[in-house]
């Protein structure tokens, strides 16, 4: 795209902030902001594996790399999580909130805990740490807030009700704030990945919840939303994955009736005896 890149985001000695860094999209986006000259800080509950990259991206890259050991799924941790970056002085000049898992099953057998904790960092987290942080991004003038959605957020899931109901809540929150946002340097986007080969599918418990869609890898996800941030114009969201972006706006063509039915059909167990796991 023409002029797609000459306003590119300058990452250098600067400090992103990453949720859910300790695998997956996180660690990717870790990797390639370091190499791109970006401080980080690195937030998950894994501190082993987050000391761990961030002694790797150090030692490759050149740049400082603070692990930040913290659940997220707690009342606040937007307060508390710019508390604890305030206590070891680093400033905080662009945020990925990428924390999050989905639940498997039908509704109605779901544990109401996990349920409670999955809205708790798929959504309340995301709220609470853009309102912790977008403030000051704002004031700065520049940098990047990215909120993980999914492709799960275009339309009704059935048998991840929860997850694909809070993502849909963090791409209409996202967009909004992008508008809100405009004028100010800061580069605010939703991100929806489709189906992607990280740990997400392990804590669902099965496959069974990539609907039988092919898994693009973190790399390219993460590649598709850096492309998006330094354009000169970013766009409020991007969608991974030309396939995917076909079925979430084909949606549109059908009736509410027809789009849950068939995602329903697509969502279902493949398996029906085998037992349905969401740790």
């Amino acid at each position: 795209m023409a002029g797609a890149t000459v306003n590119a985001v300058d990452y250098r000695g600067r400090t992103t902030l990453i949720t859910g860094a300790s695998s997956g999209l996180g660690a990717e986006f870790a990797r390639r902001l370091a190499a791109r000259g970006s401080d980080l800080a690195l937030v998950a509950r894994r501190g082993d594996r987050l000391k761990a990259l961030a002694g790797q991206l150090s030692a490759a890259h050149g740049v400082k790399v603070e692990p930040i050991t913290m659940d997220l799924a707690v009342d606040g941790c937007g307060e508390l999580l710019a508390a604890e970056v305030e206590r070891r002085g680093i400033t905080v000049s662009s945020v990925i909130n990428n924390a999050g898992f989905g639940t498997y099953g039908r509704f109605h057998e779901e544990d109401p805990q996990r349920l409670r904790q999955e809205v708790g960092l798929d959504v309340m987290a995301v709220v609470d740490i853009s309102r912790a942080f977008i403030g000051p991004l704002r004031s700065r003038g520049e940098g990047v807030l990215v909120n993980v959605a999914s492709v799960a957020g275009y339309q009704p899931v059935p048998n991840m009700a929860v997850y694909g109901a809070g993502k849909a809540f963090v791409l209409s929150f996202t967009e909004a704030l992008w508008q809100e946002s405009r004028g100010t340097g800061l580069r605010v986007m939703a991100l929806s990945p489709g189906a992607t080969k990280t740990e997400f599918f392990d804590v669902v418990g099965t496959e069974d919840a990539a609907g039988g869609t092919r898994m693009q890898s973190s790399e390219v996800v993460v590649r598709t939303a850096l492309k998006a941030l330094d354009r000169r114009n970013p766009p409020p969201s991007v969608i991974s994955g030309g396939m995917n972006r076909v079925m979430a706006f084909g949606g549109r063509l059908a009736s509410r009736r027809t789009v849950v039915r068939m995602v329903d059909r697509m969502s279902s167990p493949r398996n029906p005896s085998k037992s349905r796991a969401s740790a």
